[in-house]
């Protein structure tokens, strides 16, 4: 199977794309966020989805993250890239700027599903690596190409949500290295290492969190986050692009994850793992 692109967040993409069909998928862990689009740009196809379902209809502990990945994962998705609004927790990455993490840092709640080991199939994937240095790499070179004020590395902090930090929690954060905070990251990227997918982030800061003394307002923030969005449809398409022609290497390595013999699987285990593993 090929190995295609896909793109999760950032709605306004496909606008701009010659959509080829909607894929309804239904995995084993239940129904993504919504239809998965399937559209083309100068030849080379991607999958998109709404993290959030086209109308936002979700809150981010509802999303079903194992079943967004394992989706578009079956579809053939190898690189994935994710698109999300954010926080800033440094004076040097203001709003309308777009960071690249290199690390997470999780501080949910336990309330997601954060893996698809489990009930008798025993899997263990690192994720320092999470994030494809690789892509981000060319990410970043687009950025630079279309003049997006970027900044490559960085740690993004994924707390539960919906409601933001507190100001002593946001400038707790700050002490122990966190450098934007976001609410949808996790367990997404964990999952997509598991899935064996080359992942990375564009994260699109829009305030300062809260530890900042001046406080933008309801109509700033919304003011950052058109101007994110039309920088984010117009670097995608690049990215797109660039990646269709001239794919960034990408060693999967989750197919030693599993610990479990494949001799002691079970049929409907055999057929999701066949899938993650491949």
């Amino acid at each position: 199977m090929k190995d295609f692109i896909g793109i999760i967040g950032g709605s306004g993409v496909y606008d701009v794309s010659q959509v080829i069909k909607e894929h309804i998928v239904t995995t084993p862990w239940g129904d993504p966020s919504d239809p998965i689009t399937e559209a083309e740009v100068d030849g080379t196809r991607f999958f998109f989805l709404p993290r959030h379902g086209k109308t936002h209809r979700l809150k981010p502990s509802e999303i079903n993250y194992r079943a967004n990945i394992f989706a578009l994962k079956s579809l053939g998705v190898r690189f994935l890239i994710s698109v999300s609004a954010c926080g800033s927790l440094r004076e040097e990455f203001p709003p309308t700027h777009f960071v690249l993490p290199h690390q997470f840092m999780d501080w949910t709640k336990g309330l997601r599903a954060r893996s698809f080991f489990g009930d008798g199939v025993v899997g263990h994937v690192p994720t320092d690596s999470t994030i494809n240095l690789e892509l981000t790499g060319l990410i970043s070179e687009l950025c630079e190409k279309l003049d997006i004020p970027h900044h490559n590395g960085g740690n993004y902090l994924c707390i539960e949500g919906p409601q933001f930090s507190s100001k002593a929690e946001s400038l707790y954060y700050k002490t122990i290295g966190a450098d934007i905070i976001g609410m949808t990251n996790l367990p997404e990227g964990y999952l997509a290492k598991e899935a064996g997918m080359a992942y990375a982030t564009i994260g699109m800061v829009t305030d300062y969190d809260c530890w900042k003394a001046h406080m933008y307002s309801l109509e700033e923030v919304l003011k950052f986050m058109k101007a994110n969005n039309l920088k984010a449809q117009k670097l995608i398409l690049e990215v797109i692009k660039k990646l269709g022609k001239n794919p960034v290497e990408y060693t999967c390595e989750n197919k030693y994850s599993v610990l479990t013999p494949r001799e002691n699987w079970t049929d409907k285990q055999k057929k999701y793992l066949e899938v993650l593993l491949r």
